[in-house]
């Protein structure tokens, strides 16, 4: 089979032919409709050295944004499970036997130091393949909703609603504000998910005017960059800030930015894996507010993302390529040249 594959730190994937896998006890074997191409993919290839936090050791097939149709079940694996149907794929995968992993939180996985991988895609083979394995526990089905544009769903939709589900205590009430910094794939569902789960007003802002165009036909108010970014959001607030802010850039000034905006009691989350760092003083900072961070979520949420993706409420803007054309995809996701998600699509349906 045709599969993107990582061979080594800090070298671009190469498109290749890979063997198919084979479904073991309690996996199933899905044939991929899409597969998302992420910036956390580029992370892994470009940036990560080896025994570096973060670095997964190569080779192994890319893709930790899928969705498809379960092609054969493994020993185990319940006959519930149909042949056929489509399915989005939860892409953490923990141990199976802490705490965390028992309430489905794999991503916080008590024992993930010693796992051999993170997650499909990032560590395992992921769904950059005609075909992929996958716990059949880590299946959430679509019914006869689309699996192409699903895809991006499992990242880009799961990162942004666990960090707005974990805020939504502080945007509960009237007069609430929200904040989204970076409008690319996960901040565009973010502004759709806000919007589907409160009333608050959100403010959204990216340095890219097309991304602040998306964001308003979705019902945010945008503040573009400069110098006064940090005013204009205050301003749009009556001066009093946001009242919960999520950074999904990360880098210090983009949580500069947030930090500087927000209200006293709010919550600023980083989604962003970039790096940033934030400096706390306490006369500087809004009484009771704070700073924390969230990553991916729960395979439970995953199915609450499907209920909403299923009636209509968020939407991924994708943009589809052949599986000849997936490496071209991460170029133009370096260069900044994708709208929306870049979905690799292995098969036809």
């Amino acid at each position: 089979m045709r599969a993107v594959v990582f061979e080594n730190y800090e070298r671009f994937p190469s498109l290749t032919d890979a063997p198919e896998p084979r479904p073991g006890p309690g996996e199933v074997l899905l044939r991929v409709a899409g597969a998302g191409a992420c910036h956390s993919d580029v992370s892994v290839y470009r940036h990560f050295k080896e025994g570096s936090p973060g670095a997964q050791r190569p080779p192994f097939v890319l893709g930790h944004e899928n969705a498809g149709w379960v092609e054969e079940l493994g020993e185990g694996v319940s006959d519930r499970v149909e042949v056929g149907a489509a399915h989005l794929v939860y892409g953490p995968i923990g141990c199976g036997h802490c705490r965390m992993c028992a309430r489905g939180r794999d991503t916080y996985c008590e024992n993930a130091a010693t796992m051999p991988y993170l997650a499909v895609g990032l560590g395992r083979d992921g769904g950059m393949a005609e075909y992929m394995t996958v716990p059949a526990h880590h299946l959430v089905p679509l019914g006869d909703a689309d699996p192409v544009d699903a895809a991006p769903l499992a990242d880009a939709g799961l990162t942004p609603y666990h960090a707005i589900k974990q805020a939504l205590p502080h945007l509960a009430g009237g007069g609430r504000h929200a904040l989204v910094i970076g409008l690319g794939g996960l901040g565009q569902i973010g502004v759709q998910i806000l919007g589907a789960l409160t009333g608050a007003t959100v403010i959204a802002t990216d340095v890219k005017p097309e991304a602040r165009a998306r964001a308003e036909r979705n019902g945010a108010v945008t503040v573009g960059g400069g110098d006064r970014q940090v005013e204009e959001i205050r301003e749009i607030t009556g001066g009093r800030g946001v009242d919960a802010a999520f950074d999904f850039v990360g880098i210090t000034p983009t949580i500069a930015a947030a930090a500087g905006a927000m209200a006293q009691g709010g919550r600023l989350s980083v989604v962003g894996i970039a790096g940033g760092t934030h400096e706390f003083s306490f006369f500087t900072n809004p009484y009771e507010s704070y700073v924390t961070n969230t990553y991916w979520g729960t395979v439970g949420e995953l199915w609450e993302v499907v209920d909403m993706y299923r009636a209509g409420r968020i939407r991924p803007e994708v943009e589809r390529f052949a599986m000849e054309d997936a490496l071209e995809a991460y170029r133009r996701l370096e260069a900044g040249e994708i709208s929306g998600r870049a979905v690799v699509v292995p098969n036809e349906a």
